[in-house]
C-alpha cells in the first residue's frame, strides 16, 4: 500500500533583475523546478502592478482544484503598501514553518532602485534571492555563450563564441537559442567557427565581419566579391560601411594601447578583442588608419545621400584598408 503524499516543500524565491532574457528564464526555472516537484500544484500568475493583498491571498490559498499552489507574481517593484505587507507576512510565516504555508511563491523583480525596500523586506523575511546578471559587459556575454554549452555538455570554440557575441550579443534570447540550435543541429565538439558562420549568412553583422576580416587580411579582390554579393542579396551597404568602422577603431584602439596613450581599461574594449587587434597591427601607421577612417567617412556620406555611388565607395575603402592606407585615393 502506498505510503501518505508528503507535503511539498514550500518556498518563497525572490528573482531580482539583470538581463531581461535571463530573469524570464529564472523565473520560469523555478516555476518548472516547482511543477516538477508538486505536478498538482495550480500555476497561478500575478501582476503587481494591478493585484491587491486580497488576489494573493486568494492565489496562495486551497482552492477546490489544488490544495497547493505555484504563484508567480511579476513586477513586485509596483506593489503597493498592503500587498507588500501580505507577501512579507506570507514570507515569513513559509520561513518559520507554518502549517497554513504551502506551495511556491516566485516574486520577480524588473531590477533598478524601484522596489528596493521591498526586496530588502523579503529577504529579511526568509526569500531566497537570486540576483540576475546583466550581460553588459562583453567578457559576461561571452561566459554566457560557453555555459550555454557545458550546459548541454558540449563545448564551442573561442573565436566561434567571440563571432555569436559580436553579432548576437545584444540580443540574449537570440544568442541562447542559436547555440541550442548549433548544438541540436551538429555533433562537432568543440563547435568551430566555420558552423557558426555558416548559420549566420543571412546577418548583416556577420557579413560586415567577413568582409572587413578579409580586408584587413589583405584580401581585397575576396572581400569586395564578398561584398558584391552580400548587397546583391539584400543586405545594406550602411551596415558594411558600419562594420569596417568598428574594426578600424578597435585597430585604433589597439594601436594606442600598445603605444601607451590609453590604458586597456581606458579603452573601454574586451580584452580578447584588443589582443586579436593587436595582431592586426603589423604594417599599420597612424597615417594609414587615418586614411582609411577618412574614407569610410566618405563611404558612410556616399551611402545617405541620392546622387552618391555607395558601390564605388565601398570598394575604395576595402581597396584602401587591404593596403593598410597607403594607397592613394
Amino acid at each position: 500500500m502506498a505510503g501518505k503524499r508528503s507535503k511539498p516543500q514550500t518556498r518563497f524565491v525572490l528573482v531580482i533583475g539583470g538581463d531581461e532574457f535571463l530573469n524570464v528564464q529564472q523565473v520560469r526555472d523555478c516555476r518548472d523546478e516547482a511543477a516538477k516537484s508538486d505536478p498538482e500544484a495550480e500555476i497561478i500568475e500575478l501582476d503587481a502592478s494591478e493585484a491587491s493583498r486580497y488576489d494573493f491571498d486568494e492565489a496562495v490559498s486551497p482552492s477546490l482544484l489544488s490544495t497547493s499552489s505555484i504563484v508567480i507574481i511579476r513586477h513586485i517593484q509596483n506593489a503597493d503598501d498592503a500587498l507588500v505587507d501580505t507577501m512579507v507576512d506570507y514570507c515569513a510565516s513559509m520561513a518559520k514553518g507554518s502549517s497554513e504555508a504551502s506551495g511556491t511563491v516566485i516574486a520577480q523583480h524588473d531590477g533598478g532602485q524601484k522596489g528596493k525596500r521591498i526586496i530588502d523586506r523579503l529577504a529579511k523575511a526568509g526569500a531566497e534571492k537570486k540576483d540576475i546578471p546583466d550581460l553588459k559587459r562583453a567578457d559576461a556575454k561571452l561566459n554566457f555563450v560557453i555555459q550555454c554549452f557545458e550546459r548541454r555538455n558540449r563545448r564551442v570554440d573561442p573565436a566561434a563564441a567571440q563571432q555569436l557575441v559580436a553579432v548576437l550579443g545584444e540580443k540574449t534570447g537570440e544568442l541562447a537559442a542559436m547555440c541550442e540550435q548549433l548544438c541540436f543541429d551538429f555533433g562537432d565538439n568543440p563547435i568551430g567557427l566555420d558552423l557558426v558562420n555558416q548559420y549566420l549568412t543571412g546577418n548583416a553583422e556577420v557579413t560586415g565581419f567577413a568582409v572587413a576580416d578579409a580586408a584587413l587580411a589583405g584580401k581585397d579582390a575576396k572581400a569586395i566579391i564578398d561584398m558584391r554579393a552580400a548587397v546583391a542579396q539584400g543586405t545594406d551597404p550602411i551596415a558594411l560601411v558600419g562594420a569596417l568602422a568598428m574594426k578600424l577603431r578597435t585597430l585604433a584602439k589597439a594601436s594606442a594601447v600598445r603605444s601607451g596613450s590609453i590604458s586597456q581599461a581606458e579603452a573601454k574594449t574586451n580584452p580578447w578583442v584588443l589582443r586579436n587587434a593587436t595582431r592586426q597591427l603589423s604594417g599599420w601607421t597612424s597615417d594609414g588608419l587615418s586614411r582609411c577612417i577618412q574614407m569610410l567617412a566618405w563611404a558612410d556620406e556616399q551611402n545617405k545621400t541620392n546622387g552618391g555611388d555607395p558601390m564605388y565607395a565601398l570598394e575604395r575603402s576595402i581597396e584602401l584598408i587591404s593596403h593598410k592606407g597607403r594607397m592613394s585615393v
